[in-house]
């Protein structure tokens, strides 16, 4: 393997990770950045001293993480929410889209839960079909959903990158679907945001939200949300934050209550969206992503997954295929099914991997090198034969 595929010293020098271990399993939660570490130490210092924390420190982080966030995706912050999970952006977005009895839900199966659960409530409520997208027998999945969409589809909600073997789905063709039978299109971009491009005026969806502590290598429990701007202007938040209302800066006024929100998507974002811990994490985490950029990640880590299938066919290991699968994530299954202790395993080896469906699923990052391309091939060699 070459240094470009396996990354470069000085990018794993940025993570903390000692050399001896070899984690691949960014898909469950990113290994932590020095400059987030950094970030956070600062910020648990400052707030030992909150008299030095004044008015602007309540609404200057959350601007900034906005601001930082729609630089990634190519959308203003305006048109940005704050919110502390995937599930909270979805039901957010379950809230706002209007169904109908008659109306159907496309979804796809095995789906994450959080892309899930409020779909399957909301179809329920209001007499709308549940459509589940099969894993097709020939053609991608990205035809199997596009086959489900028709003029009573009210949303499609999906992934662009299968979260248990990195099954590629194409928003563009899907996002151009939806608009021809005025459907929304909701997106989970969770396993694939800041190690994929994605530019949203291109995809053009109503919503698309995304955890920041796996690929945009960021804290737990902040995480983001594009709210396309049709609908800001009678969208309804799920909780009624004080942050979010217009002219919640003065402190001295917020007893005098409105009915007006702030402009574009503030109004979205959850309570207590300051984070007044998280967002100097969240911070370095995103600029670190402008650095080395999605597009850059992705070539990269795509290299390295392209060499790891080949060299794990000969162990009777197989793959999507790389033209049907994004480069960051894959899933290695056995024709016989892989042993249940197999993860285990690798753990006793300092290997981190993650079973996920009927994969081990690899997920590595720019901290990963030749070394843990080897010491993974050995050990699957040794246990799997």
């Amino acid at each position: 393997m070459t240094q470009t595929q396996a990354g470069a010293p000085e990018q794993r020098a940025a993570f903390e990770i000692p050399d001896h271990i070899t984690y691949l399993n960014c898909a469950s939660l990113c290994p932590r950045l020095k400059a987030v570490t950094a970030a956070g130490q600062a910020s648990l210092v400052r707030m030992g001293t909150p008299w030095k924390v004044d008015n602007s420190d309540w609404f200057g982080g959350s601007e900034q993480l906005r601001s930082a966030f729609g630089r990634i995706i190519n959308a203003p912050a305006s048109s940005i929410a704050l919110v502390p999970a995937v599930s909270y952006g979805i039901a957010v977005a379950a809230l706002n889209v209007p169904v109908k009895d008659g109306d159907n839900i496309v979804v796809v199966d095995q789906e994450y839960p959080s892309n899930f659960y409020s779909w399957r409530r909301l179809a329920r409520q209001r007499g709308a079909e549940l459509r589940v997208v099969l894993p097709p027998p020939g053609g991608t999945i990205t035809d199997a959903i596009i086959s489900l969409i028709d003029r009573r589809t009210a949303v499609v909600a999906t992934q662009n990158c299968h979260w248990t073997d990195g099954t590629f789905v194409d928003l563009r063709r899907v996002g151009a679907a939806a608009r021809a039978n005025d459907a929304a299109l909701v997106v989970d971009a969770s396993q694939s945001l800041g190690a994929y491009p994605f530019d949203v005026q291109e995809i053009q969806p109503d919503f698309l939200v995304t955890v920041g502590y796996k690929w945009l290598l960021g804290p737990y429990a902040l995480g983001y949300m594009y709210v396309a701007e049709r609908w800001h202007s009678q969208g309804v938040p799920l909780e009624e934050s004080w942050l979010h209302r217009e002219g919640s800066e003065s402190f001295v006024g917020l007893v005098s209550y409105t009915e007006a929100y702030k402009a574009g998507a503030a109004r979205f974002s959850q309570g207590e969206a300051a984070q007044l811990y998280l967002s100097a994490m969240a911070l370095a985490a995103l600029e670190q992503i402008q650095q080395w950029t999605p597009s850059r990640i992705q070539q990269q880590l795509g290299e390295w997954t392209t060499e790891l299938a080949a060299r794990a066919k000969p162990l009777g290991l197989t793959c999507v295929d790389a033209s049907n699968r994004m480069g960051h994530l894959i899933g290695l299954r056995a024709k016989n099914g892989l042993p249940e202790n197999l993860v285990t395993q690798l753990a006793d080896r300092d290997i981190y991997v993650a079973a996920r469906g009927s994969s081990i699923r690899v997920a590595p990052h720019l901290h990963s090198t030749a070394s843990d391309m080897d010491r993974l091939v050995t050990a699957l060699g040794e246990i799997l034969r």
